[in-house]
C-alpha cells in the first residue's frame, strides 16, 4: 500500500509539472503581460510583455517599475547609469543590456519552459547574462497563462510625469503609467521629498514615518486604491476630480489625488 502511495504521488508531482509547461502552438495571437505582485526589498517590481503569432513569441520586453523616489521605468533608469549593475557585473554589462539580451535568448529559441537555472536563478546557459534570469521565465510563462491585453488606444510605453515644485510640506508627486498594446496595465503613484536623502512616500508611508491615521488607510494604500483605479478606467480622465482635489468616484479615498492628474499629463505623450 505504502508503495502504491508513493507512486501516485510521484505520478501526481509529474503530472503537475507537465501542466505547468506553456504549449506555444495553443497560444492565440495576442500580446500578454505579467508582473510581480509587488516590490522587492530592492524597490522593484518586475514585468514582461510578450506577442505571438502564429504559435511563435515575436516580441519579448523585460521590464520594471520602482517604489524608489522619481524613478523611471528600469530600463530608462539602467540606461541613465542610475542603477548601478555594471560596477557589479563581471561582463561589464549594465541591467538593460543584460535584460535585453535575455529577451532576445527567449524569442531566438522560443524556449519558453526555459529552466536551466542554478539555487540563485542564475544560468550560464544565456551568453551575455549573468543577472537572475528565473523571475523573468516564471513571469513569461504566467503571462502566456493568461488573457492577452486588449488593444487600447494609446502607444506602448512607460509614461513618467511629475509635480514641478515642492508643496509645502516638502513633498512632490510622481506618476509612472506601464501601457502594453494600447491599455494601461499599471500605474505607480509616489512622492519625492525635498529631503534628497529620504525614501520616496510611497515606502515612507509603508515604513510608518509618513503617517496620516486616515480611517481609509495610510497614504500608500489610498494611492494604490487610485492607480488601480485608474487601470480599471482605462483612462484617468475619465475619473472627476474636485475642485478641492478629492474625488468621490474612488472607493475608500479620501487624499487629494494628485496622481491622476499627473497621470492624464504623462499620458499627453501617449496619444
Amino acid at each position: 500500500m505504502k508503495k502504491i502511495l508513493l507512486l501516485a504521488v510521484a505520478l501526481i508531482a509529474v503530472s503537475g509539472i507537465a501542466f505547468a509547461q506553456v504549449d506555444l502552438s495553443k497560444v492565440k495571437d495576442g500580446v500578454y503581460f505579467a508582473q510581480d505582485k509587488g516590490f522587492s526589498s530592492s524597490g522593484w517590481k518586475e514585468q514582461v510583455i510578450l506577442e505571438v503569432s502564429k504559435g511563435k513569441i515575436v516580441r519579448a520586453v523585460w521590464n520594471g517599475v520602482s517604489n524608489l523616489p522619481g524613478a523611471t521605468d528600469k530600463k530608462t533608469y539602467a540606461a541613465s547609469g542610475k542603477y548601478g549593475m555594471i560596477k557589479a557585473s563581471k561582463i561589464k554589462a549594465e541591467w538593460d543590456t543584460q535584460a535585453k539580451t535575455v529577451e532576445d535568448y527567449l524569442v531566438k529559441t522560443q524556449d519558453i519552459n526555459f529552466s536551466k537555472f542554478d539555487a540563485k536563478g542564475h544560468t550560464d546557459a544565456i551568453s551575455g547574462a549573468t543577472l537572475t534570469v528565473k523571475g523573468f521565465f516564471e513571469l513569461a510563462q504566467e503571462a502566456l497563462k493568461s488573457s492577452p491585453v486588449e488593444k487600447g488606444s494609446y502607444k506602448d510605453g512607460w509614461y513618467y510625469a511629475e509635480d514641478l515644485n515642492f508643496d509645502k510640506s516638502g513633498w512632490k508627486n510622481s506618476v509612472l503609467v506601464t501601457v502594453v498594446n494600447g491599455t494601461i496595465v499599471d500605474v505607480v503613484w509616489n512622492g519625492i521629498s525635498k529631503d534628497p536623502q529620504a525614501k520616496s512616500k510611497y515606502v515612507q508611508s509603508q515604513l510608518g514615518t509618513y503617517k496620516m491615521n486616515a480611517k481609509n488607510g495610510e497614504w500608500y494604500v489610498q494611492a494604490d486604491r487610485v492607480a488601480q483605479a485608474i487601470v480599471k478606467a482605462g483612462d484617468p480622465a475619465k475619473i472627476p476630480v474636485k475642485a478641492d482635489g478629492k474625488t468621490d468616484a474612488v472607493s475608500g479615498v479620501s487624499i487629494t489625488v494628485q496622481g491622476i492628474t499627473l497621470a492624464v499629463e504623462a499620458l499627453k505623450a501617449a496619444k
